[in-house]
């Protein structure tokens, strides 16, 4: 079944995962994407105010995007994302962290200028097993309204 705006009320919306962070996979995205010491050395994140090897937050945002994706967004008449309104990096991802994501619909409205979509403002907050704050962020969707959504799907 897909999603459709009206299927995205305000409020709690689901918890996705629990998802296992590795260490090779902390070092693989770090490498490629984000080679600050803190995030390949442990000796130098030993060091850093992270207090030992952490993954990037760009790599904990693709993790939630993914879980997100996976959750929810892949059967949703989604029509893309305007960008991300607010990111906060809490606490350091460390390699052998299990993650859980908790998806709030924080607003759900119809576009004025769209008025066949409407715009749906998720706040994401990823937490590792202990129950902390790992990050959270506020990003709005666009999405099909059920009645425009039929015949265009897909």
């Amino acid at each position: 079944m897909t999603l459709s705006f009206e299927d995205f009320p305000p409020g709690h919306f689901g918890t996705f995962g629990p998802r296992r962070v590795t260490r090779e996979e902390v070092l693989a995205f770090a490498a490629e994407f984000d080679p600050q010491p803190m995030h390949l050395d442990e000796e130098a994140a030993s060091r850093s105010m992270l207090k030992g090897l952490s993954a990037s937050g760009w790599h904990l945002c693709s993790i939630t995007m993914r879980m997100m994706f996976d959750g929810f967004i892949g059967r949703t008449a989604s029509l893309g994302s305007p960008g991300v309104n607010e990111l906060r990096w809490l606490a350091p991802l460390r390699p052998g962290d299990d993650i859980t994501l908790d998806v709030e619909v924080a607003e759900a409205r119809v576009s004025r200028s769209r008025p066949e979509t409407g715009i749906v403002t998720f706040k994401a907050v990823a937490r590792n097993a202990a129950g902390l704050q790992l990050c959270e962020w506020m990003s709005p969707i666009i999405v099909r309204r059920r009645d425009s959504a039929a015949g265009q799907a897909g």
